[in-house]
């Protein structure tokens, strides 16, 4: 059982799933909502955000949001698929084995981890708590969406793996405490969170 392959990732891909409008799965309207909520949340924890990180950055959806919200912070979108980065001018990596010199204070992993087999979903989760030393808003869809029929199947991309909730849950609460709507803090974070804005530990 492997991770999904960077050749499934090419031209034809991203024109089902992000530019042709019967079929993509990209709505600009869930996607300033989310953003507008993920970055005020961070505003409102006073977690600094100097530096961003989307990992798996797709088409760029974020770039804009994080200007709008962050406008000093730079913004690094980092891509698996050779296509976009050609087109785009990402820089090309997996976030299974990305290094940075430094960590960042908010990284971005959206709709990225189900691609990866278990060894590497592992390792993606340790490398996340790697990669952040701030905040991380991670949004996957887990084998429990899919058992209350919440995935519209037909808009899917079917090479997803099915991965419980807890394994994400447990692979990033080590590095994180989850706060909720798929933000988490990290550890290291000096953001002073109450024990209620945080998941039972």
């Amino acid at each position: 059982m492997e991770s999904v392959s960077a050749d499934t990732f090419d031209q034809s891909y991203y024109q089902r799933y992000y530019f042709d409008k019967k079929t993509k799965v990209l709505d600009p309207r869930h996607v300033e909502r989310l953003g507008n909520f993920v970055c005020s949340y961070l505003k409102y924890l006073r977690v600094p955000v100097r530096r961003v990180l989307d990992v798996g950055c797709g088409v760029g959806v974020w770039r804009n949001i994080v200007a709008q919200h962050f406008p000093q912070a730079s913004y690094l979108g980092v891509e698996f698929s050779e296509y976009l980065c050609e087109r785009y001018g990402w820089e090309r990596g997996s976030v299974v084995d990305y290094q940075a010199s430094r960590p960042f204070d908010f990284v971005i992993c959206q709709g990225v981890l189900a691609y990866l087999s278990p060894p590497d979903l592992k390792r993606a989760l340790a490398n996340l708590g790697t990669l952040s030393e701030g905040a991380l808003y991670m949004e996957v869809v887990a084998r429990e969406d899919y058992e209350r029929d919440m995935v519209d199947e037909d808009r899917t991309d079917p090479h997803l793996f099915r991965h419980r909730a807890e394994v994400y849950r447990r692979g990033l609460s080590r590095q994180f405490r989850e706060l909720g709507g798929g933000v988490w803090i990290s550890r290291r974070s000096d953001a002073q969170v109450f024990a209620l804005e945080c998941a039972a530990e």
